[in-house]
């Protein structure tokens, strides 16, 4: 049964940094792409919004260009494990952060979820 759990959210000043994890038991983790995908608060599921993109050994990464240069996804799969470190945070990185798996090149089409966690930029 795939699983992805993640935690790590939190509130935040702008400029400040966070880093989010997802724990992923139940799958071959190893043999997975993995995403971060990002949904506004309070907003439906169709505004959901890809992020970033790790490939099954960690050797290239994607971002949307929006969080280039700021945010760095990576993953230990030794412990089924997938990170964000986001720095520089701005209020328009609020919402809810899901790590998701095997999704459509730069979509939110995915095949599976976690339950997300909340992060929330603002002074």
């Amino acid at each position: 049964q795939v699983q992805l759990v993640e935690s790590g959210g939190g509130l935040v000043q702008p400029g400040g940094s966070l880093t989010l994890s997802c724990a992923a038991p139940g799958f071959t983790f190893s043999s997975y792409w993995m995403h971060w995908v990002r949904q506004p608060l309070g907003k439906g599921r169709e505004w959901r919004e890809w992020v970033a993109t790790i490939t099954t050994r960690g050797g290239q990464a994607d971002y949307t260009d929006s969080v280039k240069g700021r945010f760095t996804i990576s993953r230990d799969n030794s412990d089924n494990m997938l990170f964000l470190r986001m720095t520089g945070l701005k209020p328009d990185d609020t919402g809810v952060y899901f790590c998701a798996r095997n999704c459509d090149w730069r979509s939110t089409e995915c095949d599976s979820w976690g339950q997300g966690t909340q992060v929330i930029v603002s002074s």
